[in-house]
């Protein structure tokens, strides 16, 4: 394992503002609605306050005042926030992103995992960079769908040494830590996830059927970026690594579709996550990940869950999430369902929209497992 440090080049910085700057943008959308898309006027606002005032120096403080490695697993280099708890006890706990998201969601919320008022309450806190996205290698070959991915953090738990640990996830992350509880339950105590993947059952109650109706809308209304990145991940990626306006598009229509509008999420903290896609040239590598394992990923919330997951699992529900499932479709699938919590706010992006929410649900249902 190599300590790493981020050291973004001045002059990469530089590109990235003269292209801005030089962006050939298209004329406006012939609707008064964001139904074609984001519109032109905010992504202008957007992309000018990333070329002009937008400061990456400070993303990449705060990313460089935790401790940060690369270790090879499988041929890949791997980075990794590792932080230790002052506590001795503490509970491991490895937490994995998604997409359009990447480490820097957790940075609010490390903090208070890893130091709490109540030494009980502790956690040594992992966060890996999924392959493919921020400064984790990218996969120069196919094969690395979620299974492996679950696998590599297994591996790279083990060569951390912690024998038994904790996993939290959203997104892709949501997956992985499932992936991870069913192909190595001997090491997992327990899943945190926002939210569980569970199929429809029978008999769906008026809530279940508006939930799976929000979800059916959002799929005929913006899922082009799933189609794509699914599909034709090369096709996409010449536009997101050579256009940051593009990139930019492509990412901030997700913030805002997924976001809760309450909790009021910063363009600071969108351009961060953006400008880690960005610089790290992952817009292509990152979406094949959807190559790889999404239509496997969808029939686990639409069709059928064949596997059940035995391990205690925990679930929390934001209010802007999608998919939604219901506590009695979860509870089929993940057979030791200790703690269930529909929250009043709070998105896709839990932990960067409502970090202290997040982390009372993480505490609360670790403290189940005590």
């Amino acid at each position: 394992m190599t300590p790493f440090l981020i050291d973004v080049p001045e002059s990469d910085l530089a590109d990235l503002r003269a292209r801005l700057r030089n962006t050939r943008w298209p004329e406006p959308e012939t609707v008064p609605d964001e139904s074609q898309g984001v519109p032109l006027a905010y992504l202008r606002e957007l992309c000018g306050y990333w070329a002009g005032l937008y400061d990456w120096r400070r993303a990449e403080a705060r990313l460089n005042a935790f401790p940060q490695f690369r270790m090879e697993i499988g041929g890949l280099g791997i980075h990794l926030l590792h932080v230790r708890s002052p506590h001795p006890s503490a509970t491991p706990l490895v937490m994995t992103h998604g997409w359009p998201g990447s480490v820097i969601e957790f940075l609010d919320v490390i903090g208070p995992l890893t130091d709490p008022a109540d030494p009980a309450d502790a956690f040594h806190v992992v966060c890996p960079s999924l392959p493919g996205y921020g400064f984790s290698d990218k996969p120069a070959r196919a094969g690395w769908g979620i299974e492996r991915v679950a696998d590599a953090w297994a591996e790279l738990m083990d060569r951390l040494g912690y024998e038994r640990y904790g996993a939290q996830g959203h997104d892709w992350g949501t997956s992985v830590s499932t992936l991870l509880a069913r192909r190595h339950p001997e090491h997992v105590i327990g899943i945190h996830l926002v939210p569980p993947l569970a199929a429809p059952g029978d008999a769906i109650t008026e809530a279940e059927r508006s939930a799976l109706a929000e979800l059916r809308q959002a799929g005929e209304q913006g899922d082009g970026y799933n189609l794509m990145q699914s599909t034709r991940p090369q096709t996409i990626g010449y536009a997101l690594v050579d256009s940051p306006a593009a990139l930019c598009g492509w990412m901030a229509e997700k913030f805002l579709a997924w976001s809760d509008p309450r909790s009021e999420l910063s363009r600071d903290a969108m351009l961060d996550n953006v400008s880690l896609y960005w610089l790290t040239a992952t817009g292509a590598s990152s979406a094949r990940l959807y190559w790889e394992s999404f239509k496997q990923v969808r029939t686990w919330f639409t069709e059928s869950n064949p596997d059940t997951v035995d391990v205690p699992t925990g679930a929390s529900i934001f209010p802007k999430e999608l998919p939604r499932p219901s506590r009695r479709w979860a509870a089929r699938r993940f057979t030791d369902l200790r703690h269930w919590n529909e929250l009043d706010r709070g998105g896709h992006f839990a932990a960067l929209e409502q970090p202290k929410l997040f982390v009372d649900e993480v505490r609360a249902f670790f403290r189940l497992l005590r």
